[in-house]
């Protein structure tokens, strides 16, 4: 039988445990805290595999193992690698209490609205991106990927940082509020616990049913209706349910929608959990962006500039790009975005001549490419209490696929 045991604060003391060990495992200070018994092996983890192999040596002769870990170690913790090398039969897991249950407990805050990313061995972009879509996240640090990372890459954004070290120690103990530039410009040690990114006017959030991200949307394509534009310059819900199923904006992923216009398909993503910058060249545009954003509850960086050139102020690579404008500059700026996106650019274009330079620039780029051509007819009423049809504009749909051998060179 492996013990698994969660050390920290409101976790059961683990001597008792402890004591009947034949092999204990964990972290120096989790040794360090306990008395460990006469005779007993311990191995300092560090690399997992060998100390698995150590485990393994122990239970084939049923000899007791105990495992020392922080907070509760099913939560993002040892538990998964143990119980998949041994089984879940084999595990007596004592919980003690998260770091993040215990950071938002500090604050007093419910959590059951948050979103927990771990950036623990893991490329932080993920993490950046949870933290620019969603109100309440915590996040799991580790080396390259704690507060001042995670302030330098949110500085543009309207978040709140809580920084939780040491949770549980008595004396070095510290829950400090900072901006994302404070952050970033600090050395914090190895101490962190837990980081929080708030959103100030939505921490307190509303009473949910279902824990973790909101429930995604109901639908999606929503009206032109739903959203501020001018003069019916907005991507038409036919065009936008497609291009939203080509972009497969996700939780975790950064979506780029350039000449956004009124910022309807930036919205959209954001609304599919994803963290969305809009990119905009004209004043009245970025504040009809903004209203918009804000009427469907979601957050859309906007950036005032002109593409391509604007695009080189943009810090992180997209996942995906939507292209709605452009002009005759299309194809250059396909052409930068096709450089930088990990997975796919999708065009919305309504000149046809547009359409071959476009898609030179994404294969180009190294993408595989289709489109199509939208046309559709809506039911319109006429006098007399009878229908028509009445066609909308045809607009042609291109969208490149990145190919894994020239996914080679994006950041990852």
């Amino acid at each position: 039988m492996i013990t698994v045991v969660g050390t920290g604060t409101g976790a059961t003391p683990a001597e008792d445990i402890v004591a009947g060990a034949e092999l204990v495992v964990g972290g120096r200070r989790h040794l360090d805290a306990v008395r460990l018994p006469d005779g007993a092996e311990t191995v300092v983890l560090g690399a997992l595999a060998p100390a698995l192999d150590t485990i393994e040596e122990y239970v084939a002769k049923d000899r007791p193992v105990v495992v020392l870990a922080s907070g509760d170690p099913g939560f993002f913790g040892i538990v998964r690698a143990l119980a998949e090398r041994f089984g879940p039969e084999l595990l007596d897991v004592r919980p003690g209490v998260s770091s993040v249950a215990t950071a938002f407990a500090r604050l007093g805050l419910t959590w059951d609205d948050a979103v927990v990313v771990s950036a623990h061995g893991r490329d932080p972009r993920t993490a950046v991106n949870v933290c620019r879509a969603h109100p309440k996240v915590a996040v799991l640090t580790g080396p390259g990927a704690g507060p001042a990372e995670l302030g330098a890459a949110l500085r543009d954004s309207r978040r709140a940082l809580v920084v939780a070290s040491a949770l549980g120690d008595p004396q070095r103990e510290r829950v400090e509020r900072v901006t994302p530039a404070e952050a970033a410009a600090r050395d914090w040690g190895t101490a962190v616990s837990v980081v929080l990114c708030l959103d100030p006017e939505r921490a307190l959030g509303a009473v949910r049913t279902v824990a973790g991200p909101a429930p995604g949307p109901a639908g999606w394509a929503l009206d032109e209706a739903d959203f501020a534009h001018r003069d019916s310059m907005i991507t038409k819900f036919e065009v936008r349910a497609l291009a939203l199923a080509r972009l497969g904006p996700r939780l975790g992923d950064l979506v780029w929608d350039v000449g956004a216009g009124s910022g309807s398909v930036a919205v959209e993503c954001a609304r599919l959990g994803a963290a969305a910058v809009a990119v905009e060249k004209a004043p009245d545009g970025v504040e009809r962006i903004r209203a918009n954003a804000a009427a469907h509850g979601v957050d859309v960086h906007v950036v005032h500039g002109t593409a391509p050139d604007a695009l080189a102020d943009l810090a992180d690579d997209p996942d995906a790009v939507f292209v709605g404008g452009g002009g005759r500059e299309l194809p250059a700026i396909v052409g930068a975005c096709a450089r930088r996106a990990r997975r796919t650019v999708v065009v919305a274009m309504a000149a046809l001549d547009r359409v071959p330079a476009a898609r030179e620039a994404l294969t180009s780029a190294g993408f595989s490419c289709d489109g199509v051509l939208l046309q559709s007819s809506r039911l319109a009423p006429l006098p007399g209490d009878v229908t028509r049809l009445a066609a909308t504009n045809p607009v042609f749909l291109l969208w490149g696929t990145r190919t894994p051998l020239s996914h080679e060179g994006v950041a990852q």
